[in-house]
């Protein structure tokens, strides 16, 4: 048997179902608002952080990683790479796909501006709201606004996801 404590008092599982372990109730397309946001954890990044992207990404440009080059180009440092500030606003790094449950299809879009630049030993708070729900033949078309702050209430990257989620589904 299994105890757990709910809303204070004692109660004791005799079963255990995986499929209803969720961090959040699951909620339909029908149940979705414009307006709602979904907040990823801030970030502080790290040079180690840099050196992965750039290891992953095969991108080697001097502007990543050499901070006498980054300087010699106008640079204060060296500058996190732009799909990795990106990456942070991918919908796994937020709580959205646990509020949409099992109603997922696809990622089908995305555009951003990069606005500031990113450097090691900046924070950054990204966040998905939605601003637009339709409907796609008999499916829901989620359109999301996307952005990346930094730590001085700058945005650094701004711009729009959309995903595609079963409609009707209970």
């Amino acid at each position: 048997m299994i105890s757990e404590k709910l809303q204070g008092e004692p109660r004791t599982m005799t079963s255990f179902d995986p499929a209803s372990f969720l961090m959040v109730p699951a909620k339909r397309f029908e149940d979705l608002r414009v307006g709602d946001i979904f907040r990823a954890p801030s970030r502080t990044l790290t040079a180690a952080h840099s050196a992965a992207f750039q290891t992953v990404s095969a991108d080697n440009h001097p502007v990543h990683y050499d901070a006498v080059w980054a300087a010699r180009h106008g640079h204060s440092a060296p500058v996190v790479h732009g799909l990795q500030v990106l990456a942070f606003t991918a919908p796994g790094a937020t709580l959205f796909p646990h509020y949409i449950g099992e109603v997922f299809i696809a990622f089908t879009e995305l555009s951003c501006k990069f606005l500031k630049e990113v450097h090691s030993g900046d924070t950054l708070y990204p966040a998905l709201e939605i601003i637009e729900l339709s409907m796609q033949d008999s499916n829901g078309l989620v359109t999301t606004k996307v952005t990346v702050f930094n730590q001085h209430k700058e945005l650094v990257l701004s711009g729009e996801h959309k995903y595609l989620l079963k409609a009707g589904e209970n």
